[in-house]
């Protein structure tokens, strides 16, 4: 298992979607918590396994939000560098 580290950016990114379904629902914003928890676990156990969309970086599409999770290897851990919104600003987050 690789240590999964999720960057001040990211985690904001990942708040913000949460409190959006809280607001509408909890049951969804719940759902999203899960699926975002069970995208980290398949990313510390098999980080490789998802593709790449740069030189850099993976990316781990959500099942049933709109949401892509992008992160970085190294050495030491993964780190997540953003909980992107799919049908929003693409690449914005290639200066991380």
């Amino acid at each position: 298992m690789v240590e999964v580290v999720i960057a001040s950016p990211a985690e904001l990114e990942y708040v913000e979607a949460l409190r959006w379904y809280a607001e509408r629902s909890l049951r969804a914003a719940e759902r999203f918590d899960e699926e975002f928890d069970q995208a980290i676990r398949l990313i510390a156990s098999n980080p490789e396994r998802f593709p790449r969309c740069d030189e850099r970086h993976r990316w781990l599409l959500m099942r049933r939000f709109p949401y892509q999770i992008i992160y970085r290897l190294s050495a030491a851990c993964a780190t997540v560098v953003a909980v992107a919104h799919t049908s929003r600003e693409p690449n914005y987050w290639h200066g991380r």
